[in-house]
């Protein structure tokens, strides 16, 4: 997976949020989707000639209404010319160039990054010469294109695939990433200090003090590997959703250079929507993850506390609720240590191989035990498995009917496979393949 981030910028009502629902979609019929992941609005993974890279719609961060304060979008284009690698600048064919559209260009223009000019709703010939003053706006690339019927898309992303390169296959000898994510002030930067044991970055309790994704290379107790802190965000702003964009920005790109992701959440606040769209992302690109619940310190607790907050939380991410969750306190550093030892321990199951001769032994057995359902008077029989060098353990089940197998069944063999083989944090990938 690439690193390549493509924000989508524009004034509200230009179409944004279509054109971003059509790139997620082509992937979609490429790349099988992981069950109970929610449609994310704002950010995703889109796919095009092998290239895969991520989509950020800015749409989703600005109050949806003409009566926009200019500043605030301006604001959200600064933010995005800034973070992302390239930008797709929307505009709209029915209402001509506005005022909001000539103030973006003008910042758009100076940047060194590429963009492209996407002049949307363009579905008729007429439409088509309409939208040739476009052309006054002074960019190179320049596209006409019809977001909901989807015609012009594909010339925009072929221009867009060839500025990636080819993703490197990982290597495995390399130190351990680890990468702290989640919202605004849970305490990411506090948790890095108490980890390093120095003030690696300036804490305070004001959202957003932290400007770039900061990575210590960490080497104590027997234990390396390198930390990366994305709490990155530029200015004390009071601008709620300057802050969340950023964060989100951030979160993604360190999620490309991370194996492991260390979710941290407030105990006060419990889990957000955000959160759980940050958590289902890195499912998606298969990073290993551990739930860190900070500021427990906090929270008044009685027996069954921490149990019952867990069973909460693991409803929340359900299907995929196989994550080890830690109690912590940065400030205290009360269980940092802990947490060093599980991340490690769900990097070496994210790298396990298993062997195949054991596989099949313990999953054979399972299969055995609960058969999979008969189609139309076929039985379905599974007779080999094999694990997929893959860097997110994948798993091949080859059988007479590959088709057939519905997710009950799959989700009964992931079960089976974390029980037997310790993948706990740990997205799991299967497919069925004809024998």
């Amino acid at each position: 997976m690439s690193g390549f981030t493509l924000a989508i910028v524009g004034r509200p009502n230009v179409g944004k949020s279509t054109f971003f629902n059509r790139m997620l979609e082509q992937r979609k019929a490429i790349v099988e989707d992981t069950s109970g992941v929610t449609r994310d609005r704002q950010y995703g993974i889109s796919e095009w000639n092998g290239k895969t890279f991520n989509v950020v719609d800015t749409g989703g961060f600005v109050p949806d209404s003409d009566d926009i304060f200019e500043r605030e979008i301006r604001k959200q284009v600064v933010i995005a010319v800034e973070e992302a690698n390239a930008i797709v600048f929307m505009c709209d064919v029915t209402t001509g160039i506005t005022h909001l559209d000539e103030a973006m260009a003008n910042i758009l223009r100076p940047s060194q990054k590429p963009v492209f000019l996407v002049v949307n709703k363009v579905d008729n010939s007429e439409r088509l010469l309409e939208a040739t003053e476009f052309y006054s706006l002074g960019f190179e690339h320049t596209f006409f294109l019809s977001s909901i019927s989807g015609s012009g898309t594909g010339e925009l992303l072929d221009e867009v695939a060839l500025l990636i390169d080819a993703p490197v296959e990982e290597v495995s000898s390399e130190l351990p990433k680890i990468a702290i994510i989640g919202q605004p002030n849970v305490g990411k930067s506090s948790l890095l200090n108490a980890m390093v044991g120095t003030e690696r970055t300036i804490v305070s309790e004001i959202a957003g003090t932290t400007r770039d994704t900061i990575h210590t290379h960490y080497n104590l107790f027997q234990k390396e590997f390198i930390l990366i802190d994305t709490a990155g965000i530029r200015r004390k702003t009071k601008v709620h959703e300057d802050i969340e964009f950023y964060s989100v920005i951030r979160a993604i790109k360190a999620m490309d250079e991370a194996d492991v992701c260390l979710m941290m959440i407030d105990a006060e606040k419990g889990i957000t929507q955000q959160d759980l769209n940050i958590f289902s992302l890195a499912v998606k690109k298969g990073k290993g993850i551990v739930f860190l619940v900070n500021k427990w310190d906090l929270v008044e607790k009685s027996t069954n506390t921490s149990r019952d907050f867990e069973k909460g939380l693991k409803e929340r991410l359900a299907p995929f609720t196989d994550v080890p969750v830690l109690f912590i306190s940065a400030k205290e550093k009360t269980r940092v240590f802990k947490v060093i030892e599980v991340a490690l321990d769900v990097n070496e199951s994210r790298k396990r191989r298993i062997p195949t001769s054991q596989l099949n032994d313990e999953m054979l057995k399972a299969i055995e035990a609960y058969r999979p359902p008969v189609v139309r008077g076929n039985s379905v029989k599974i007779k080999f498995v094999t694990q997929i060098p893959t860097a997110v353990p994948s798993f091949a089940f080859f059988t007479n009917y590959p088709d057939d197998i519905k997710t009950p069944y799959k989700n009964y063999l992931e079960n089976k496979l974390r029980e037997r083989f310790n993948l706990s944090g740990v997205p799991v990938r299967i497919f069925f393949r004809k024998k």
